[in-house]
């Protein structure tokens, strides 16, 4: 019974999470594309959950076909519940035992234990303490390790510039978070659009060989 009420503390808590994630914002780069003034890297969105505050400061790094590569989630968690947990998102098909190695500016690696693993993603995390945040704040690179199930590790980089402003100033309003996700979704039909076009034109050239 307790390791069932465990983990259904740790899952809620990772759903949470990613349902204020989910309210994401676009890649720097599909931002960009799209003609959009994007996030520089970390950025910050709060939101009310019920009895709860919830902040989080975080990256995410997606893939030119908009597929994630890492998510980084600082949480706060405040009202009714208080916690503060460090969540990082990676895809799936992850062997579960190595969990995310983090390591700062090449220091000792931390790993993150898996919480939760969905079709799409898995998500490791650990208690975000103030010595965490406080390495965070003075470092200038942060790298996430997971290990796929051919046994590949998959290191991934995060600059850590601005995180100390970001983490410690106001989030950002709803109406750019809006407009940030209007952004990304128009910039994923124009990239499936393309993908479309050049499916025919290569079936046409296929008929013509």
């Amino acid at each position: 019974m307790i390791f069932k009420s465990n983990f259904t503390k740790r899952s809620a808590m990772a759903a949470l999470a990613l349902s204020v994630a989910a309210a994401g914002v676009p890649s720097v780069a599909s931002a960009q594309q799209a003609g959009g003034k994007p996030p520089q890297g970390w950025f910050k969105i709060c939101t009310k959950q019920e009895d709860n505050d919830v902040c989080i400061v975080q990256n995410l790094l997606t893939a030119n076909n908009g597929q994630l590569v890492t998510a980084v989630g600082l949480i706060t968690v405040s009202g009714k519940v208080n916690r503060k947990v460090l969540q990082v998102s990676v895809p799936s098909a992850r062997l579960i035992p190595t969990g995310v190695q983090m390591q700062i500016d090449g220091g000792k690696p931390v790993k993150l234990d898996y919480a939760i693993c969905m079709p799409d993603k898995c998500v490791a995390e650990a208690p975000l303490s103030d010595q965490l945040i406080a390495s965070l704040k003075k470092g200038n690179e942060v790298v996430f390790t997971s290990v796929n199930f051919q046994r590949a590790p998959n290191p991934i980089k995060m600059a850590l510039t601005g995180f100390t402003g970001i983490f410690d100033g106001e989030p950002i309003e709803q109406s750019q978070l809006e407009e940030r996700q209007r952004l990304l979704q128009e910039e994923m039909q124009k990239k499936a659009e393309d993908a479309r076009k050049k499916l025919e034109e290569a079936q046409k050239a296929a008929k013509k060989n």
